[in-house]
């Protein structure tokens, strides 16, 4: 065959032809992969859609006709010139559907394949429709699929004789016991925080109800749900608690629907779980009756109609619902002199429903000559059963027990919205503001007496809760709890992130760890006191957080391409950097700390050379290879090498000196990592159930004693595997309080604990390692 023909018969099967004869079976494979790759795709899509295998056979079939056909006409294709490629593919094709879903693939991290005998493997079936896990003795790599995307996984040289698929991963002789929820969920949230007779106070945050003794400095931790917690009520006795939370998915994508959940505050056992099934969306507001020994239980959810329900708890029966508003209804409360009368409030309304023959009928809230507020934001009860209100104007009005018309109104009581009313047992008064960030006392006619303002840092007010002697707690919109009183001052007890959270790092040597999140705020936490050494705002929304090998500095990148360096112990800015315009994913100093690896969303690794322990930074240049943005990575033991990961389940290898892929496996086979941060690799294999996607795994850990790995995925779930987990599906202890997608975990220095962080969520949960 002539140079002319070879050259257009190569042409043929150059990427921009491929996807131009296959664009008709839509395929999504990287423009990078070759032929092979496209067919093995192809032959992945055919396995994952049982009910189209035969449909998409033909296609794939008539892919191969096409190419084949179109080679001829190019070609002139003549016996002499011997079978096409494309006639080589069509007769290997096997007439049955492949036994293991195993085609030859190009190797991740681009280590080209060379020809040569053929190689002896070892197939593992998969319980699901993915492609099965493959096994190549000779060349000693494994091969996993994400999504029918390949990722090959080279051994050490130490594993690769005694290597075996079938062998069983042990579960870990650990395992983990919530020690501590760090933050509140004030942001969205109402009358979430009450003070029980235990001298604890009870909140919420993410999928915990924290039971919290201040003066003792304990938690415990009621963990029922499966998701968000958005509402908590407590029952007249004081012991009973009420809990409403979102609609939840399950890890195989199920829908887990709203309930409410009436559990033991002493025991933390569920007593009954209501109505499961029932409500849509979420339960936003629940709330027991009191004059008739809380037999009863209302409920709003947070559909479309927000359905308001009435629940004899007890025997999980509902007596009676009713579209309740169409627009948001931000507090439900039965009459604590009536338990047929139940009062609900939100944008634009106050109704008061009354129920009669388990039918709710409404009257509304008139508000004559007063001036009609936009939202009516909440309710408390005096002791002669008027109800109080507080409204987005800033003002108060009373109603008379049981009517539905104002008596008397405390015009600009606040200024802004007045967002909590708390009844003192002494029949005082307490009234939170919004804009104003007031708390102030007001005696029983209604005359201001003494007020105190929450610190700016902190937010306004969002629930407020009567303590001990004269004591308060509130809650603020900032995810913090303060505690004090009018005589003195408030401190924070409590406090958290306000926005979504990522970063998260442990210090090299003492009890501390850092975090960071999109609210621009980085925090550096003690784990004995639960409270921040330092809080240091910073001008960008925060993504990735590591500190210097000694302690002495933090890196921090942010969304917006900016990464800069904090001093540990005064929070000063050392430096400032900008790195390409995209997300800063991660950023680790190496073990030696002479460099610091900036990894982005540009699909770049930019490296510095470090000096002055951490004060000085000279770019030394950028990694160029990965066609998807950096989500990883790790540095050698011996500080010469960087491993990482890609948003396409890419597996690189780089020589940090001067910025080179290195491309030889062997150079790396056998290297030790100092950390485990990769969420694809040989060592963490095993962390990667049947049938998952590639970002479901969203962290993962390995203890500095190096015998337990720690995942953070998309379903709520911090997992424990023993290390290393090369054994595919390895079993594992599943924790839950974390809602939706858990974005981080890091174990401290000395083995002795875990922790993670939620996403959505901002909740910190800290683990202890027994």
């Amino acid at each position: 065959m002539s140079e002319s023909r070879v050259s257009s018969f190569g042409s043929l099967y150059d990427n921009t032809s491929l996807l131009q004869y296959c664009n008709d079976d839509n395929l999504s494979a990287s423009s990078s992969m070759e032929l092979d790759d496209r067919l093995a795709y192809l032959e992945q899509r055919v396995q994952l859609q049982e009910d189209d295998i035969q449909l998409l056979k033909v296609a794939l079939a008539d892919v191969l006709r096409r190419l084949g056909s179109c080679e001829e006409q190019n070609q002139g294709f003549s016996s002499r010139g011997g079978p096409t490629k494309v006639c080589q593919i069509l007769q290997a094709l096997p007439s049955k559907p492949f036994c293991n879903g195993y085609l030859p693939q190009k190797r991740m991290g681009g280590y080209p394949s060379s020809p040569s005998s053929p190689k002896k493997e070892v197939v593992l079936s998969g319980k699901s429709k993915t492609k099965e896990t493959v096994f190549t003795v000779d060349d000693g790599y494994v091969k996993m699929f994400l999504r029918g995307r390949p990722v090959t996984m080279h051994l050490p040289d130490r594993l690769k004789g005694s290597y075996n698929l079938e062998t069983k991963a042990q579960l870990p002789e650990q395992k983990l016991k919530l020690q501590w929820v760090y933050g509140y969920r004030g942001r969205d949230c109402r009358s979430n925080l009450y003070l029980l007779p235990t001298g604890e106070i009870v909140y919420f945050i993410a999928s915990v109800v924290v039971l919290y003794n201040v003066e003792e400095g304990q938690q415990r931790h009621y963990l029922g749900h499966n998701d968000d917690v958005k509402c908590l009520a407590v029952h007249p006795d004081k012991v009973t608690i009420a809990t409403g939370q979102v609609a939840g998915t399950s890890r195989d994508g199920k829908q887990l629907p709203p309930h409410a959940r009436v559990w033991d505050s002493v025991s933390l056992n569920t007593l009954h779980v209501v109505g499961m099934g029932v409500f849509d969306r979420a339960v936003a507001c629940v709330a027991f009756s009191k004059s008739n020994g809380g037999t009863h239980l209302c409920a709003v959810d947070d559909a479309n109609d927000h359905t308001l329900s009435v629940w004899e708890w007890q025997k999980e029966k509902k007596l009676a619902e009713v579209k309740c508003s169409n627009d948001a209804v931000l507090s439900a409360n039965f009459h604590p002199m009536d338990s047929n009368l139940i009062l609900t409030c939100g944008k634009s309304h106050l109704n008061f429903w009354t129920i009669v023959d388990n039918t709710l009928t409404k009257r509304q809230g008139l508000f004559e000559k007063h001036d009609k507020p936009k939202y009516v934001l909440c309710v408390a009860f005096a002791e002669n059963g008027d109800a109080i209100t507080g409204d987005s104007s800033g003002n108060m009005c009373i109603w008379g027990k049981g009517g539905n018309r104002i008596r008397h109104v405390v015009p600009g009581a606040h200024e802004g919205g007045i967002f909590a009313l708390c009844v003192l047992k002494d029949g005082t008064l307490v009234s939170g503001g919004g804009k104003d960030r007031r708390v102030v006392l007001w005696d029983r006619e209604y005359r201001q007496q003494q007020q105190l303002e929450v610190p700016e840092m902190f937010g306004p007010v969002r629930s407020l809760a009567e303590g001990k002697s004269d004591s308060l707690f509130v809650g603020t919109t900032r995810n913090a709890v303060l505690h004090g009183s009018f005589s003195g001052v408030l401190r924070p007890i409590v406090q958290g992130h306000m926005d979504e959270l990522w970063g998260l790092d442990s210090h090299p040597s003492m009890e501390q760890f850092v975090t960071c999140g999109h609210d621009k705020l980085v925090h550096l936490w003690d784990v004995a006191t639960h409270q921040p050494l330092w809080t240091k705002l910073i001008e960008d929304g925060a993504r990735s957080v590591g500190f210097h090998p000694s302690g002495s500095v933090v890196a921090v990148g942010t969304v917006t391409a900016r990464w800069v360096v904090l001093d540990a112990e005064t929070a000063d800015l050392v430096s400032v950097h900008t790195d390409g315009n995209e997300i800063i994913s991660n950023v680790k100093y190496s073990p030696d700390g002479n460099y610091l690896a900036v990894g982005s969303h540009d699909n770049f690794i930019y490296i510095y050379t470090v000096t002055e322990n951490g004060k000085k930074y000279s770019r030394v240049g950028k990694c160029t290879g990965h066609s998807s943005f950096v989500t990883h990575l790790d540095w050698s033991k011996d500080s010469q090498y960087i491993v990482s990961n890609s948003g396409d389940y890419e597996i690189l290898f780089w020589n940090p000196s001067n910025c080179k892929q290195v491309t030889s496996i062997d150079t790396v086979r056998n290297l030790e990592w100092a950390s485990s941060t990769c969420v694809l690799g040989i060592g963490v294999f095993g962390i990667w159930p049947d049938g998952v996607d590639g970002t479901d795994i969203n962290a993962v850990c390995r203890s500095p004693d190096q015998k337990l790995l720690a995942t953070a995925d998309d379903f709520g779930k911090v997992l424990l595997f023993s290390n290393p987990s090369s054994q595919p599906r390895a079993p594992s202890h599943s924790y839950s309080g974390h809602s939706s997608h858990v974005t981080n975990v890091t174990f401290l220095h000395d083995n002795s604990l875990l922790l993670s962080t939620g996403g959505k969520d901002m909740s910190i949960l800290q683990w202890r390692v027994v």
